[in-house]
């Protein structure tokens, strides 16, 4: 049986299609930015009519590329930026407000609020997850009580509440499946992990009604066909799963023990921790890693919310470089006497601080400091904060050895120098695969395996490739150094101090 799989990426930042043939290989790809909204000071928003747009305009693109037509797909897989909060009339599909995204800290003091309370404990113990303006929940609640009669019109039943993948499911099938993943569905501050469904104790709290909810599937599973009129073809939807989630499916990291970092805009670790649900002490998540056949597999999760954007910032806000490429080249050229670091706390700080209030620094500038010590500060962060990562997972549960091999995907990983120096400050290994595109690769699995024209876990895991791997290199005591450097910086910028 032949056939071709879609796969859509539908980022933070921009929109990506890839058309992959039976043999996995990329034959199409199309790519498209589209509008960040910034109305005050912390808030990150969205136009969803834009984003699907931007679906429709790249499905299309790719498949021209590919040389081929929408007929010819047998099946499409989705991922998503997670926590990112949508709500869109039922009957119309009309969004209802711009889109909350994942980096929008508008609801920290909502959070300060519940954990005033003493309700972060029972969220914790239901979703594995913080109260935190991260995830989406707080971000629903936000517009029920702010956007003008839209509680009114939830409580009837004329509102959809859902992440990216939710929305796109029903404007691809004009209207007619409301669904999500499991993976989705656990980031939203309001699904119990455990028991795989929405907690209707933690939607009281929120004053959520379920009425908005969609329904919950597995990652590989029927999330309806396509509409004629509205996509140009009928082609059943079959795979789904959040961002990380399907890269760590991309990276093959199917045993437990095995760990994937991901690094675009932001960077998350996921460390595999199989059936065994294990509850941080040190302030990591715990997250569904996937849902297959009805089997749950969870993991460990540290999000770094600033990783790519702070080469992103480097570029646009104070013109440093030219192209995002120029970064490795220019932080070769740093200085090794200067000890500059950069807390890229421009949004807050993730994993494993959780500090909303927290606000970036620079530290250990000189007369001498230039954009070649500012380059390599803001690659070297990134290692830093893995390393927070890495270290509070190793202490969470023992399957994290001292030699865990770090698998890695995303734009930044392309950077020789950031991966070796990442390899250094974790004293660890880092393989970099073949194929760079794992999460959207993650996706395709999903639906080409469901279709069955794509091998299952054990065969994909076995076609994995690696490129090259990053050896540590660095001397013990001046890695202990520079992670003590780090971490009294960090100290600095904290506004919580325990």
């Amino acid at each position: 049986m032949s056939g071709y799989i879609l796969a859509i990426d539908q980022g933070t930042t921009s929109t990506r299609s890839m058309v992959f043939d039976q043999d996995m290989q990329i034959v199409g790809v199309a790519q498209q930015e589209f509008t960040q909204f910034f109305p005050d000071s912390g808030w990150v928003e969205h136009d969803a009519e834009e984003i699907w747009q931007s679906v429709l305009s790249t499905t299309r693109m790719a498949v021209a590329k590919a040389g081929i037509t929408l007929r010819d797909i047998t099946a499409i897989g989705i991922t998503n930026q997670r926590e990112t909060a949508v709500v869109w009339d039922r009957k119309t599909g009309e969004p209802l407000h711009r889109a909350i995204v994942w980096q929008d800290r508008r609801t920290a003091r909502f959070c300060e609020e519940l954990k005033t309370k003493g309700l972060e404990p029972l969220f914790t113990a239901k979703t594995g997850l913080l109260l935190d303006p991260y995830f989406s929940g707080t971000k629903l609640a936000w517009m029920l009580n702010s956007v003008e009669g839209l509680r009114a019109r939830a409580e009837k039943g004329e509102v959809c509440f859902g992440t990216v993948d939710s929305w796109l499911i029903f404007r691809m099938t004009a209207g007619r499946v409301h669904a999500t993943d499991a993976t989705n569905a656990s980031r939203t501050l309001i699904y119990d992990i455990g028991e795989n469904r929405f907690d209707d104790e933690l939607l009281d709290i929120l004053a959520i009604p379920r009425t908005m909810l969609p329904e919950v599937k597995d990652c590989a599973d029927e999330f309806g066909v396509t509409d004629q009129e509205v996509f140009g073809a009928e082609i059943p939807i079959l795979g789904v799963a959040g961002d990380q989630q399907a890269a760590v499916i991309g990276n093959a990291c199917f045993e437990p023990g095995m760990m994937k970092s991901t690094y675009g805009t932001g960077c998350f670790a996921l460390l595999n921790t199989g059936t065994d649900r294990v509850a941080s002490s040190n302030r990591l998540l715990t997250t569904i890693a996937y849902r297959l056949n009805g089997e749950t597999t969870y993991a460990l999760e540290g999000s770094i919310f600033i990783a790519g954007a702070a080469v992103q910032w480097l570029r646009d806000s104070l013109g440093f470089i030219g192209s995002s490429a120029e970064t490795d080249g220019l932080a070769a050229k740093a200085d090794p006497h200067q000890h500059v670091y950069l807390v890229p706390a421009f949004t807050g700080l993730g994993a494993p601080y959780w500090d909303a209030e927290a606000r970036g620094a620079m530290f250990g500038m000189t007369r001498n400091t230039g954009p070649a010590e500012f380059a390599r500060a803001v690659l070297e962060s990134v290692a830093y904060q893995t390393y927070d990562l890495l270290e509070a997972m190793k202490k969470d549960w023992d399957g994290a050895s001292d030699r865990t091999v770090l698998r890695v995907d995303g734009g930044m990983v392309a950077s020789d120098w950031t991966m070796q120096r990442l390899a250094d400050i974790l004293a660890a290994p880092v393989d970099r695969p073949q194929i760079l595109e794992t999460t959207v690769l993650g996706a395709a699995l999903l639906a080409g395996s469901r279709a069955g024209i794509w091998p299952d876990q054990k065969g994909f895991a076995e076609h994995w490739k690696r490129d090259r791997r990053f050896e540590p290199g660095m001397d013990d005591a001046e890695r202990q150094m520079a992670v003590a450097g780090w971490r009294d910086c960090v100290s600095r910028c904290l506004t919580k101090r325990d």
